[in-house]
């Protein structure tokens, strides 16, 4: 549920047939070669998800369905009392473990991502040798082509080494343009400027089959640190993981830079100018008035 959107943003029509956001996001990624679809969501809607999304695409690529609950855990742990909040995107992620035995792509449903980022990480992952392990990969996003027109936005700064592999994620909770310079708030308060190609985490990631063994392991190691027992809002997210991975030597991120311009509805006043921009890019002959 989108807290600052007001409502399910993932099944909200925007196109001109009803179509959500992630169906782009699986026209772009049939387009891009992939080969399976597979959905982590909250049981409660299941009906509604079959009725609307499923049902269009099930003579169009194969698709798997997996539910994150909350007391999906592994054994001898048990959810504590008062959590209603799930357990954040890497819990999500390894709802698919039984599932997905080959590379895969990592990315949220409510969010516009363009097919140029489905292209570039398509190749890479379709580049990686047989049984690969250890080369992951994430679409960088130039922090310029993420913004909101309707306030702030949070996104993950990212840093990278000689090679191109990712260094460090930092998370920085208010980015927006100051003085015509895109800029974040630090801890003081104070808002610095940085480049406008600076790559972001859109939460797109690329990774093998193995990196679920390295989850399923540290994610018991979140939950046996008391400090996330007690917040009852502590979540598991993506960047942790693979900042532990980073560090350990145990795996690389390839930061992939990609042309395309993110959207999204962080706000409910994101709505009208993303259904603009996707109309316009019907007009312009990306996408066809009706995707499926």
């Amino acid at each position: 549920m989108g807290s600052r959107y007001g409502g399910l943003k993932q099944l909200d029509g925007l196109g001109p047939n009803g179509e959500t956001i992630m169906d782009y996001s699986i026209y772009d990624a049939i387009q891009a070669g992939f080969g399976k679809v597979v959905w982590v969501i909250r049981k409660d809607f299941e009906e509604q998800f079959r009725t609307q999304i499923l049902s269009k695409y099930e003579d169009k690529i194969p698709c798997e369905l997996c539910f994150q609950e909350l007391d999906a855990l592994p054994e001898g742990f048990s959810v504590p009392e008062g959590r209603v909040k799930p357990w954040g995107t890497n819990h999500a992620v390894l709802m698919g473990k039984d599932v997905i035995k080959e590379p895969f792509c990592v990315i949220n449903c409510d969010d516009f991502y363009n097919r140029d980022a489905f292209m570039v990480i398509g190749k890479y992952l379709s580049s990686l040798p047989e049984g690969a392990t250890g080369r992951y990969a994430m679409v960088g996003f130039r922090v310029g082509n993420t913004l909101s027109e309707n306030g702030t936005v949070a996104r993950g700064i990212c840093s990278k080494d000689a090679e191109g592999n990712l260094t460090t994620v930092v998370e920085r909770t208010e980015i927006m343009r100051v003085d015509g310079k895109v800029s974040y708030k630090d801890e003081q308060g104070q808002w610095v400027a940085i480049e406008d190609e600076t790559p972001v985490s859109m939460n797109v990631w690329g990774f093998t089959p193995d990196y679920f063994e390295h989850s399923e392991a540290y994610f018991k190691e979140f939950l046996s640190d008391p400090k996330n027992m007690e917040n009852l809002k502590a979540e598991f997210f993506i960047p942790l993981m693979v900042n532990k991975l980073i560090n350990e030597g145990t795996a690389t991120v390839q930061v992939l830079d990609t042309t395309s311009k993110w959207f999204g509805v962080t706000y409910a006043a994101d709505r009208e100018a993303t259904v603009e921009r996707i109309q316009k890019l019907i007009d312009e002959g990306v996408y066809p008035n009706k995707l499926f």
